[in-house]
């Protein structure tokens, strides 16, 4: 049997990694306001922008008319120090972040939130990474390659940075924008087994 369901996301990674479960998926994606409220946590943050973009799609379906499935949305942010490190919006901002992160360990949270039958339920999966030393000629060629520009803290796990980490203590699919583990458990709840 396949699960068929909405992604609040354009992300090709979320894509994939449902495909990897056997969930098939309509893009329904959500445009929310993903500005960090004043003294916001890194987790309520990405637990809030899971729940918002779910309760957006969910409100978009109602409008249109279409028919109602669940509907997956999730948000995944990188922090240091608590900080959290978005999108970078320059080289030199990326360079900036990649620097503050080589050599030591980094966290990354990923909300995942489920929209079915009027609720909305959400978990969280925090994974923490320990990244290599990096050289500043290392982490410009890596710039060069482009991949750093639309990933939150500039760095895709399942790119060409994965030669950069060194461990993770959590959840590799988490790191990488779907926690797999989490997203079945939120499935499962809603009545559809992924397996």
């Amino acid at each position: 049997m396949t699960v068929k369901i909405y992604l609040a996301s354009r992300s090709p990674r979320r894509g994939e990694l449902l495909r990897q479960i056997g969930v098939d998926f309509e893009v329904l994606p959500s445009d929310i306001d993903e500005s960090v409220r004043p003294g916001e946590a890194p987790e309520h943050y990405v637990l809030r922008l899971a729940r918002e973009k779910a309760e957006a799609c969910m409100q978009r379906l109602q409008q249109d008319g279409r028919p109602l499935m669940p509907i997956l949305a999730a948000d995944t942010t990188v922090c240091a120090d608590g900080e959290i490190l978005g999108k970078p919006e320059s080289d030199a901002e990326a360079h900036a972040m990649l620097r503050r992160m080589a050599d030591r360990w980094h966290s990354v949270h990923t909300g995942v939130a489920l929209a079915w039958n009027g609720q909305v339920e959400v978990l969280i999966s925090s994974t923490q990474v320990e990244m290599a030393p990096l050289s500043d000629e290392e982490i410009a060629a890596y710039i060069a390659t482009g991949e750093p520009h639309d990933k939150a803290g500039s760095y895709g796990i399942q790119g060409l940075a994965g030669a950069f980490i060194r461990r993770i203590e959590g959840s590799f699919t988490g790191v990488m924008g779907l926690p797999v583990y989490e997203t079945a458990q939120l499935l499962k709840k809603a009545g559809l087994n992924v397996l």
